[in-house]
């Protein structure tokens, strides 16, 4: 038995994890197709995988960045400044991308009645306002209900004071982020199971032709974050390393974005994007801050869905949009996906906020959000899958730029 256990394992682990989540949605497919009943049934395969994602997600991001800054030596050389820059200048160019798109193809919904059970700001002030209380939110409390921003402060906050504590205390911070960290790669691999169960459950419960309706609205969204993906992001890289961005872009995009793709939380992808890193030998000072911090404020994405749906909403009311207007636009977005939850959905509230500079009404805006939870079957995927492989691949570009000027 004990010689069996290790062999499973290793045959479990052995296989392209992408391959099994492809074989995962093809039969969770044949089965909503063959038997809707008993696809509906296994959505709770779906649920758990899910849930175990969200629990454990908030728990990794704050050992991570804790255990990073706690174990950081003084004097070594990092690259977290410039990474920050390619953050926000990543964020700021996908909404202004999602801006163009939305103007070069307008699109028009057919608003859902039923709005999503939700409280969304009001302004930005309240925004603001929000964003400071969940900054002393209680350590705990944060934990619990998914507050990344509060739990990134009580982390910082937590590996600064740990910094001059003894060696041991540093070197039990590391172990219990590695810990927390095997938990989240056994989870991950338990992704094609969960797929299974969501993919036949959602198309036993909507049928293929729920997203037809807004086929128009997903490719224009999609195709913005392809066009982020593919040329606006290896033309920033270029500029920050000047080299060939593509052979780095696309191995982000295949190691990183398609497991983020499928699992849809960069928090939870953030082991596959560490251990990316370590295998394209970075800075591990660096990456083991850069990448945690990414997947809380690095969201080009999340941006990107913001304001393609926002704008989605003005061409349905006749609203009129010049471009000073739209360009406030791009930075509101811009910011706003800076505190967009680093879980499945986290994008969808903000829309409220966007759509109230056009003086939209809040009950027309969650009809927006509402559309946004119709589509997120692609859409957050696709979404997150950007989001993440960004992650790893500014954090390279940063790197390789030191490396060029030493």
């Amino acid at each position: 038995m004990n010689q069996t256990q290790p062999l499973l394992l290793r045959v479990a682990n052995s296989g392209s994890l992408v391959t099994q989540i492809l074989i995962g949605i093809i039969a969770g497919t044949l089965l909503a197709v063959a038997s809707p009943a008993t696809a509906t049934s296994v959505g709770l395969l779906g649920s758990l995988f899910v849930s175990a994602l969200k629990a454990v997600a908030p728990v990794l991001v704050f050992v991570l960045v804790a255990s990073s800054i706690a174990n950081h030596k003084q004097g070594n050389q990092t690259s977290i400044k410039p990474i920050l820059s390619l953050y926000l200048l990543g964020t700021f160019v996908a909404a202004l991308t999602a801006v163009l798109m939305s103007f070069a193809f307008p699109t028009e919904l057919v608003l859902a009645t039923n709005g999503a059970d939700a409280s969304p700001p009001e302004g930005i002030g309240e925004v603001m306002q929000t964003l400071l209380f969940k900054v002393v939110d209680n350590p705990v409390n944060a934990l619990l209900t998914g507050n990344f921003i509060g739990v990134l402060a009580w982390a910082i906050g937590l590996g600064l004071a740990m910094r001059h504590g003894a060696d041991s205390s540093k070197h039990l911070f590391r172990d219990i982020a590695n810990g927390v960290s095997g938990i989240v790669k056994f989870v991950i691999r338990l992704a094609p199971i969960g797929i299974f169960g969501l993919v036949a459950s959602t198309i036993a419960a909507t049928g293929f032709e729920a997203l037809w309706g807004y086929a128009r609205l997903l490719s224009v969204l999609i195709g913005t974050m392809l066009i982020i993906a593919l040329v606006m992001n290896p033309l920033i890289v270029y500029y920050k390393t000047r080299r060939n961005p593509y052979p780095l872009v696309f191995k982000c995009l295949r190691e990183s974005g398609v497991t983020a793709f499928f699992t849809r939380s960069s928090a939870a992808n953030i082991p596959v994007n560490m251990d990316l890193c370590k295998r394209l030998d970075l800075h591990e000072d660096t990456y083991s801050v850069s990448i945690p911090l990414g997947a809380t404020i690095n969201m080009g994405g999340a941006a990107i869905t913001i304001t393609v749906l926002t704008l989605a909403a003005v061409h349905t009311l006749g609203i009129e949009v010049d471009m000073a207007t739209a360009l406030l636009l791009s930075v509101i977005a811009s910011i706003s996906a800076c505190g967009a939850s680093g879980v499945a959905g986290g994008s969808l509230l903000l829309i409220p906020l966007a759509c109230s500079l056009f003086g939209i009404s809040n009950e027309v805006a969650m009809q927006v959000v509402a559309v946004g939870f119709i589509i997120g079957v692609l859409q957050d995927s696709a979404e997150t899958g950007l989001n993440s492989s960004t992650d790893v691949l500014f954090t390279a570009a940063a790197c390789q730029a030191d490396q060029n000027k030493a």
